[in-house]
C-alpha cells in the first residue's frame, strides 16, 4: 500500500536576505518543527527586495555570498533539495530549486506560511488554498489598518489566515486596535534539541544580542509617537551593572560616544555581527551565558502588544533565565522563576537577586518554560490545527 502523501508546506521569510545566525535559527525552527510533525516543508525566498550583505552593511542585488553562507546549514539539516532563492528583480538569479520546480511547488503546495510577512504575494502564489500571514513584529500593521492604509489592507487581504506574536492583542490592557482581521495569537517555535543546556560557567555574564538603533518603523497613533529603537530603553537602565557584582554584556553595534558611555557604567560590549556570522558561536554565546537581560521596543511596551523575543525563547530553551521588559507577555507566560518581566530598575534587581539565590533552580525553570510554551512541535501543531491542516 502506497505511503500517504505528506502535505507540502512553503515557508517564506528572510533567511537569505539577512544571513546571520539569529534569523537562520528562526527559520530552522519552523522548517525542522514542521518536518517533525510529518509535513513536507520547503523554504522559498522569491522577493523583489535586494539582500542585505553583512560585509557591505548595506543592501545588494548579488545574493551569492548569502547563499554560500546559508545553503550549507540547510544541507546539514537534510533540506538541500528543499529551498530556493530567486531574486525577483532585474538581474536577479535563481539558486537551489529551478524556476520550473518553484512554479510547480506554487501549484501543488497545501499551505504557505509567510513568516515576518516579508514575501509579497503575486498571482502565482494565489493557487495555494491556505495562505498564512505570520507576523513576528506586531503594532505597525494593526495601526496602519486602523488608519485605513490601503496598501497594507490590500496585501493582508490576500491571506486566508492571520497570526501574530502580539499575544496580548484583544486583551483589556492592550492598547492596539484589532480591526478587520481575526488575529490569532502564536509564539516563537524553538527546536529544543538545538539548545540543550550546558553546565554553568564561572564568571559568565548576563548578555543579549541586539540592534542598538533601528530606523524606519516609528509610528504615530492617536497623536502619540511610538518608537521602534531599543537604545531608548537600554539607556533608561544604563547603570544596571553598577548595581550588582554580576557581569552584564551587550552585543550591539554602537558609536564611539555610546561605547564610552556604556563602558563607563561597566557594560561589557561585544560585536554582534562577528558573533552572528557563525551558527556555533551564536549558539555558544547563548548557551554559555549566565542568562539574558534585554529590553523591548517602546511600541510593544506602551501599547502592551504581548510581544516576546525569538532570542529570549532560545535562552529559555538553553536553560538560561531571562529578564525581559514587560510588554504584556506576562499575561500569557509564567513569570517569577526562570522568566522575569520588569518595568523598573527595582524589578530588574529583584530578578537578578532571585536568580543568583537559586541559579540551578532558575535554569531548570527556564528550560521547563521552553518545553511547555515554545517547543516547536507544540507551537506549530497548534497553528496547523487552527488552519485545518
Amino acid at each position: 500500500m502506497a505511503e500517504p502523501t505528506r502535505p507540502k508546506i512553503i515557508v517564506f521569510g528572510i533567511l537569505f536576505w539577512y544571513p546571520l545566525a539569529g534569523v537562520t535559527y528562526q527559520f530552522l525552527h519552523f522548517l525542522l518543527g514542521l518536518r517533525k510533525l510529518g509535513y513536507d516543508p520547503y523554504y522559498i525566498e522569491d522577493s523583489a527586495r535586494w539582500i542585505y550583505n553583512p560585509d557591505l552593511r548595506d543592501c545588494s542585488p548579488d545574493a551569492t555570498a548569502n547563499i554560500n553562507t546559508v545553503a550549507p546549514v540547510l544541507s546539514r539539516h537534510g533540506l538541500s533539495d528543499r529551498w530556493a532563492f530567486r531574486g525577483h528583480y532585474e538581474g536577479g538569479k535563481c539558486y537551489g530549486m529551478t524556476e520550473n520546480q518553484i512554479a510547480d511547488l506554487y501549484q501543488t503546495a497545501d499551505v504557505m506560511i509567510n513568516v515576518t510577512g516579508a514575501q509579497e504575494l503575486r498571482e502565482e502564489h494565489l493557487n495555494c488554498p491556505v495562505r498564512v500571514y505570520l507576523e513576528t513584529d506586531p503594532v505597525v500593521s494593526q495601526i496602519r489598518i486602523a488608519q485605513g492604509h490601503q496598501d497594507t489592507i490590500a496585501a493582508l487581504d490576500l491571506f486566508t489566515h492571520h497570526f501574530t506574536y502580539g499575544e496580548n492583542l484583544g486583551f483589556p490592557d492592550c492598547r492596539l486596535p484589532a480591526e478587520r482581521y481575526h488575529w490569532r495569537p502564536t509564539r516563537q517555535p524553538v527546536l529544543l534539541e538545538l539548545w540543550e543546556p550546558l553546565p554553568a560557567e564561572s564568571g559568565a555574564a548576563f548578555n543579549t544580542i541586539a540592534t542598538w538603533k533601528n530606523k524606519g518603523r516609528d509610528i504615530v497613533y492617536q497623536d502619540e509617537s511610538y518608537y521602534w529603537s531599543k537604545d531608548r530603553e537600554f539607556l533608561k537602565f544604563v547603570d544596571l551593572p553598577q548595581r550588582r557584582d554580576t557581569a552584564f554584556e551587550l552585543a550591539a553595534g554602537v558609536d564611539a560616544d555610546t561605547r564610552k558611555l556604556l563602558e563607563s557604567h561597566r557594560w561589557h560590549l561585544a560585536d554582534p555581527v562577528e558573533i552572528s556570522r557563525d551558527m556555533h558561536r551564536y549558539n555558544a554565546y547563548i548557551r554559555q551565558s549566565r542568562g539574558e537581560f534585554t529590553v523591548a521596543k517602546d511600541q510593544n511596551i506602551r501599547l502592551k502588544s504581548g510581544w516576546f523575543s525569538d532570542r529570549s525563547a532560545c535562552y529559555l530553551a538553553a536553560g538560561r533565565p531571562v529578564i525581559n521588559q514587560e510588554t504584556g507577555f506576562s499575561n500569557h507566560l509564567p513569570t517569577g522563576k526562570g522568566l522575569f518581566s520588569f518595568q523598573t530598575m527595582d524589578d530588574i534587581l529583584s530578578a537578578v537577586d532571585a536568580i543568583e539565590t537559586d541559579y540551578a533552580g532558575q535554569c531548570r525553570a527556564a528550560r521547563q518554560i521552553a518545553e511547555e510554551y515554545f517547543a516547536a512541535e507544540k507551537v506549530l501543531g497548534q497553528v496547523m490545527d487552527q488552519i485545518g491542516c
